[in-house]
């Protein structure tokens, strides 16, 4: 089944451009202004929003502000602006994303496709986070999901925000192998293929604090060309 996909542009230009590029990929309504799209976001299972900024009237700061009260639905925001404060602004009022006008279909595809991906990925961590603590290795390994915590053999593992979703989101997921742009979009918020090292580098400090504790044991599989699955602890001690 096609996800919904929501338009929300008051230039009908712009729309039937949106229209044409995602129409075969997914399934379009469109909203020709703030007050429609609000009243249609409330009452409708969307999947994600495309929402332009500039609208008359309840503009797409506003819209995505009102969205925000009642929904989680992925929006990407659209202007024709290239300001920083306006981007800061947007994420601010709850946008996952961001694009300049003019922009290239195949860029507008990816970052639909990407913000998909990290909804999906993010629902089902969610609906597992909360229910109890998770044991690997017959309890060598424990990720305390209420208290955000993870424990080698009893003792606590001191790891930033970032460190602990790292680990939880591959360890919830035993089955998968994860790309560094994947990873990049579910942890930070946005793709982008030249900052990776970012992943890199909290993979290698959750190593280290793992070996400072006396284990030498490493949660994350290196999949070459690829990216990382999860090891268990038992495949290593």
């Amino acid at each position: 089944m096609k996800k919904k996909l929501l338009i929300v542009d008051d230039e009908w230009n712009m729309r039937n451009l949106l229209r044409i590029h995602l129409t075969k990929d997914f399934d379009i309504t469109e909203a020709v202004d703030g007050e429609e799209a609000v009243s249609l976001i409330k009452k409708s299972s969307l999947d994600l929003i495309i929402l332009d900024v500039m609208m008359p009237g309840l503009d797409g700061m506003e819209v995505c502000k009102e969205v925000r009260k009642v929904k989680k639905t992925p929006i990407l925001m659209l202007t024709a602006r290239n300001d920083t404060k306006d981007k800061v602004h947007g994420l601010e009022m709850g946008a996952d994303d961001y694009l300049v006008k003019p922009f290239e279909p195949d860029e507008l595809l990816a970052r639909v496709k990407a913000l998909l991906r990290r909804s999906a990925l993010s629902s089902e961590t969610s609906e597992k986070e909360g229910k109890g603590a998770l044991n690997y290795g017959n309890g060598f390994m424990e990720i305390d999901q209420e208290g955000h915590s993870v424990f080698i053999a009893g003792e606590k593992l001191e790891l930033t925000p970032k460190e602990y979703k790292l680990l939880h989101v591959i360890a919830s997921n035993p089955k998968r192998v994860f790309t560094r742009d994947v990873l990049l979009d579910i942890l930070w918020g946005y793709n982008d293929s030249r900052d990776t090292r970012t992943v890199d580098s909290h993979v290698k400090n959750i190593r280290i604090k793992i070996k400072e504790k006396g284990f030498d044991y490493n949660p994350f599989e290196t999949v070459w060309g690829v990216g990382y699955k999860f090891r268990e602890p038992d495949e290593q001690l």
